[in-house]
């Protein structure tokens, strides 16, 4: 319970007048005493002298702590300002209280923290209300808070609350690097412990959990978002400082969760395409919301994050997207050889779709099919399929088989990879692209195949290069069959030297599999680009066998490697695996020389109740037994997760050990499942804090808890550690500060090589802005380097060192030039730029070293070195800079947080343009700084202002106006219905920002950010039982207001009339004629008429044409000109329908009004009726398609008037040379006699031409 000064005086003033409470008094040896005799237990040393009995009277006694006015009472003593606070404690609280469950008197509780803190404590007990009011007086209000805090931790019961916090908001409880809990903590000085980051559950889709029950829970949709699961942090303190971290972590938590984040998952493969060019609709769905948009294009997911009615509303927009596309686009199959392939993937495909609009989906590398798929809209594929053939066949394709048997390919390839040859060729050709076969295809192909792509003359002279190469190569590989478990030990630093004299002596190069492969064979390779490479096969075979001889030497020098299959029931499996594999990972050690496979993983078809062990004999032998102890252990339901082991190291080791932020340690609890603990072997009697007595401690004991196994494990590679460290040692050498540069080299380039090298730290120093001590964690003077490591390494970098130094001096004399100068130190900011951007420009284009060291508050040094030109340059720049900054000053203006946001308006364009108004700078590098707003979440008012001192005082004028006018301004509303809010606003918010300019309002639509924030209008009650979603705000000035208000009912249009419908059965058979390729849907859409189908035709529209008879009529082309050597067409004539589908589909015509119903209805039955008379289906085949242009015509006019000359239906293939005509016996007979009209002149007209 916490009360203000004012409530306190009035409690204790109640409690002195009240005649049922009897004032206390004091006994003769100091202690609390009850007018009924009895001595409190809990009290009566806790206050000795609160209460004397001459105090006793019937008016009311004034009270010591002054007026009861506020929660800061001054002190009367003259010319000293004293400040003070008091709280209440209950009794039940304080006897609560203790130390290691050990009672504490209150009394020197109070003692001690008079005497740790300049405070003066007192305090008064009412037995009645069981309550403890203490009284704080000091003459610093720093000192009275650190000690209110400390006596409310000592008095106040130790308690523990759980507060469970959603898995989102957790990093802005923890903050940058801890920042915000840190803060937390030591404003309250509690503790707070939050899970490890493995053990918090990892939000699934919209922040479930993964479900660990086995069963499958549905993925929530858009509209029905799962529960985000939550983590238990637990506080532990004092009750009152617990309640208070408690109440600081749940605003955290509120601030965080009014956003949301969801997924739209599953996205078919062929849509996805369509709504990537899309993204700019998608956030302009938000509204103005704060929204991010991000694309998983492998799982074929969009995730939407930002705030939560925002990311709704996109959400609903991708997929009302999705269902268009479903809709609207179709597909068409083509085959194209797998080589094209690769052209159509990425930047291809992208141009694909910028110029169809059509996607192209392509199988996998590994899959062996060759058909592609071109999705578009039906009007548009065919421009799709153009735009995938031209693309296909914009680049030379080289198929460079390598030469077999495919063993050989295989090395061949492993060679290729490993000197990423490839690459390679691609920088020394410009122009073209190198791939090589998919990992996934090499053990399977019987061919191997490198694709060159690009200009023909380019992808010769690789194609030369390549082949070149493949002959040196021939007789020139090797594979060496060495158990790949030690390989690990044979390619180790210790034999690193051995190998690579392999190099030197026989020009033969080994390359080791990747261990996480687990493949046995090693590739020699005689290096073909050695100057010393010889051409003889040879030469070539005598060296590849002499290091093979070598190398399986050493292989057998390594170990002797066997195989042991271990029978364990598979229930047993996962004792011996153990947590994360914790484990098994003990099973197989550090050198991790051992396979160990569990289960199915072990290979054997016929049962998964075994483990295959395979490594080192001895290491196999080992393994087999801690197996069958373990399973043995675990049949016997034994309990050994609790083997302990204790151990000294040398305290100084610890903090090695341990590792950064705990690293060290935590790999070792990670992968071995133990606990680890590090303490002082300090005995606690020797600490004596009043006499400042100190002890030293030379060691550090070490407790490690967990399975047998790990546990030995764990001490093992701690004492493998602390003899390593052991070792090290350190050398600070004096080298002048003028040689550090050339040292370190570009970028740390030749440090990080020496570091490398030896296996050391070097540590140069820095220099800070101030004072000029070292920025290093060690003190260092600016003539010293240290050098951290091994006895050997040390020794061998300082001498490294220690040779270079005038060798780095005679490099970097060319690039030692300094120049040194001054600025104003206004300037500053402005030259360094927002996270000093600006000056790493200068920096970059100059290629010079800058430092800016901060004189005082007129004068800042710069310090530039490099080359003569290029310090020059960087002096240039900077002055430039600082030339454009006058004289400046600071001012600031109180403007309410409400208005802060409609002031800085959308991505801050309202500041930029209230900034130019007062006659700024209009470019936002220039503006930074001129104004600032306090950050969200700040409790200030104040806006700070800082630059040219006229500027500021315009800048001031102007917000103090635009304040005015804010407050004065007023909130209406009017109904607009929600189904047309998008189109007011228009794409982008156009025509919201028109309207908003033209009157000078805000005008606020429902979902915006700050629909909430602008208050209620004043005309609510005219706008009762209308929908919330239809009510739009409008505030600014009264008369813009109206204006707005006005505009807006203009533009809202009319409720729509319900449409009118009909139903219209329609015969399969007729679907495709009654439709005429989409032309009919086309004629009643520009009416007003929509259709939909019950059922669509499965078969084509066109029948498909017969197999030529012997007896089919022959025609010929009748052109006197030419008709001894015209050659014949064929005309096939087959009824229509005979194969068609049987049964009817309903037509659902929907129309604005009757009118343009019933003229649907009759074009309907007129195309029936004008189907049911295509009776026949002719198929005339022309010799070639030279006519089909003239036959067609432009834009298809031809064709259209032969149509309606004949009646019939005219289809021109694009396949072959054959025209479809459809329509009744004449109507085709007509229709094939005006075609070879058609062709004919066409004909006859090529022949006039030759």
């Amino acid at each position: 319970m916490s009360l203000n000064a004012a409530d306190i005086q009035k409690k204790h003033e109640g409690d002195q007048e009240s005649p049922s409470v009897q004032p206390e008094t004091s006994s003769a040896d100091g202690h609390f005493t009850q007018s009924n005799g009895h001595i409190e237990p809990d009290f009566q040393e806790a206050f000795p002298s609160l209460a004397p009995s001459s105090q006793v009277s019937s008016k009311p006694a004034a009270t010591a702590w002054g007026s009861a006015v506020g929660p800061r009472i001054r002190s009367t003593i003259p010319k000293q300002v004293m400040f003070t606070d008091s709280f209440n404690l209950s009794s039940a609280d304080i006897a609560a209280a203790g130390k290691d469950g050990k009672p504490v008197s209150p009394g020197e509780i109070m003692k001690q923290v008079m005497a740790q803190y300049k405070v003066k404590l007192d305090a008064s007990t009412n037995n009645r209300s069981r309550q403890t009011m203490f009284y704080l007086k000091a003459e610093s209000q720093k000192e009275l808070e650190k000690a209110k805090r400390t006596l409310i931790a000592l008095l106040s019961p130790v308690i523990s609350i759980i507060l469970n916090a959603p898995v989102s908001t957790i990093p802005s409880i923890v903050g940058t690097k801890g920042a915000t809990l840190i803060k937390v903590r030591e404003q309250t000085g509690v503790r707070i412990d939050i899970p490890r980051r493995e053990n918090i559950p990892a939000p699934n889709g919209n922040g479930a959990a993964p479900s660990t029950s086995g069963v499958t829970t549905p993925q929530p949709t858009a509209d029905d978002e799962e529960e985000e699961p939550t983590v238990p942090i637990t506080i532990t303190g004092p009750q009152s400082s617990v309640f208070e971290a408690q109440g600081l972590l749940n605003e955290i938590i509120a601030l965080r969760r009014s956003g949301s984040t969801q997924r739209v998952r599953d996205i078919p493969a062929h849509i996805l395409p369509f709504l990537i060019p899309r993204r700019s609709m998608f956030e302009a769905a938000a509204e103005g919301g704060n929204v991010s948009l991000s694309l998983n294009q492998s799982l074929r997911e969009i995730t939407v994050s930002g705030e939560r009615e925002a990311v709704l509303r996109v959400v609903e927009t991708i997929r009302s997207a999705m269902d268009y596309f479903s809709k609207e686009v179709t597909k068409l199959q083509i085959t194209l050889p797998k080589r094209q392939h690769r052209l159509l993937t990425g930047v291809g495909a992208d141009d694909i779709m910028a110029k169809s609009k059509c996607a192209v989906l392509i199988p996998q590398p590994e899959e062996a099919s060759e058909e592609i798929v071109v999705w578009g809209k039906p009007t548009e594929l065919s421009t799709g399929l153009q735009a995938v053939m031209e693309k296909a066949n914009s680049a030379y394709i080289h198929e460079f088989p390598l030469p077999g048997p495919i063993a050989l390919s295989r090395q061949l390839l492993t060679y290729f990879t490993r000197i990423d040859y490839p690459q390679t060729l691609s920088y020394s050709n410009p122009g073209i692209s190198v791939y090589t076969p998919p990992a996934a295809t090499i053990e399977r192909s019987t061919v191997l195949n490198v694709d060159i792509v690009g200009d023909k003359p380019a992808v010769d002279t690789a194609v030369s290069q390549l082949s070149a190469l493949i002959g040196k190569l021939i007789g020139a590989t090797k594979e060496v069959n060495i158990d790949w478990l030690v390989h690990r030990i044979i390619n180790s630093n210790k034999n690193a030297k051995k190998i690579k004299t392999f190099h030197e002596t026989y020009n033969v190069v080994v390359y080791f599999p990747p261990e996480s492969a687990e493949q046995s064979s090693v590739l020699l390779v005689y290096d073909p680009t050695s100057p010393s490479a010889s051409p003889s096969p040879d030469e070539k075979a005598k060296n590849l066998e002499e290091v093979e001889k070598e190398l399986l030497k050493m292989a057998r020098d390594a170990a002797d490697v066997k195989t042991q299959t271990v029978p364990v029931e598979k229930k047993w499996h996962e004792a011996v695996v153990g947590q994360g594999g914790t484990t098994l990972n003990a099973i197989i050690g550090e050198d991790k020389t051992l396979s160990i496979k569990v289960g199915a993983d072990a290979g054997d078809t016929s049962t998964e109740d075994v483990i295959l062990v395979r490594g080192i004999s001895a290491d196999v032998d080992r393994a087999v037994k801690e197996i069958l102890k373990i399973v043995e252990d675990a049949k016997n339901d034994e309990i050994v997760s609790g083997y302990s082991i204790e151990f000294d190291i040398d305290k100084e080791y610890v903090g090695r050990i341990v590792g950064s932020q705990g690293s060290g340690v935590n790999r070792l609890r990670d992968s071995l499942g133990v606990k680890i603990d590090f303490s002082d072997d300090v005995d606690e009697k020797e600490k004596d804090i009043g006499k400042k007595k100190k002890t030293a401690h030379a060691k550090s004991h070490v407790k490690i808890v967990g399975r047998k196994e790990n546990v030995e494990e764990t001490k093992k590679r701690i004492l493998a550690q602390v003899e390593r460290l052991a070792d090290e040692t350190s050398e600070v050498l004096k080298i002048p500060h003028q040689y550090h540069a050339g040292l370190i080299g570009q970028g740390g380039k030749y440090v990080i090589r020496l570091e490398e090298k030896h296996g050391v730290k070097i540590t140069f120093p820095r220099e800070s802005a101030e004072n000029g001590e070292g920025r290093t964690r060690e003190q260092l003077k600016p003539d010293e380097v240290l050098v951290k490591g091994g006895r050997k390494g040390v020794a061998a970098a300082k001498s490294e060192l220690l040779d270079a130094s005038p060798i780095a001096a005679d490099f970097e004399k060319e690039n030692d030039h300094v120049i040194n100068f001054t600025i104003p130190s206004r300037t500053v900011a402005r030259i360094l730029g927002k996270g000093g951007a600006s000056i790493r420009e200068i920096k970059d284009m100059t290629g010079t070293q800058i430092d800016v060291d901060r004189a005082d508050d007129k004068i800042t040094n710069v310090s530039v070195r490099g080359s003569k030109l290029a310090i020059a340059e960087a002096k240039a720049a900077i002055l430039a800079i600082a030339e454009q900054i006058g004289e400046e000053t600071t001012d600031s203006v109180e403007v309410e947080s409400r208005f802060h946001r409609a002031i800085i308006g959308a991505g801050g364009q309202g500041l930029k343009e209230l900034i130019v108004r007062c006659g700024g700078p209009s470019d936002s590098k220039a503006q930074a700084g001129l104004v600032r707003f306090p950050r969200q979440g700040e409790p200030s008012d104040e806006v700070r202002l800082r630059g040219e001192p006229k500027l500021v005082a315009k800048i001031k004028a102007e917000l103090e106006n635009t304040v005015a006018a804010l407050r004065d301004r007023i909130v209406l509303a009017v109904e607009v219905p929600a189904a047309q809010h998008r189109a007011l606003i228009g794409r982008g918010g156009q025509h919201l920002v028109e309207l908003q300019n033209r009157t000078g309002v805000q005008v606020q639509f429902p979902g915006s950010r700050s629909y909430h924030q602008v208050g209620e209008p004043e005309n609510a009650a005219d706008l009762n039982g209308v929908d919330p979603a239809n009510i739009v705000k409008v505030s600014g000035p009264r008369a813009g207001c109206e204006k707005a208000i006005d505009e807006l009912k203009t533009q809202v249009k009319p409720a729509a009339p319900e449409a009118v419908m009909a139903t219209v059965t329609v015969p399969l058979k007729y679907h495709h004629a009654v439709t005429q390729q989409g032309n009919f849907f086309r004629t009643l859409r520009s009416s007003g008429v929509l259709v939909e189908h019950s059922k669509l035709p499965q078969k084509p529209a066109v029948p498909p044409h017969p197999v030529p008879q012997a007896d089919a009529a022959e025609a010929r082309i009748d052109d006197t000109e030419i008709a001894a050597g015209a050659p014949e067409v064929q005309w096939q004539v087959v009824p229509n329908y005979q194969d068609a589908e049987e049964g009817d589909s309903d037509w659902t015509l929907k129309a604005r009004d009757q009118a343009s119903l019933d003229k649907a209805l009759k074009l309907t039955q007129e195309a029936i009726e004008h189907a049911e008379k295509m009776s026949h289906v002719g198929f005339l085949t022309l010799p070639d398609r030279s006519s089909f242009p003239r036959i067609v015509g432009s834009k298809g006019a031809n064709v259209a008037r032969l149509r309606n000359e004949s009646g019939a239906d005219i289809t021109v293939s694009r396949d072959d040379t054959t025209i479809t005509v459809i329509g009744s016996e004449d109507a085709i007979e007509t229709a094939k006699e005006a075609i070879l009209k058609v062709a004919s002149q066409s004909r006859s007209r090529g022949r006039r031409d030759v």
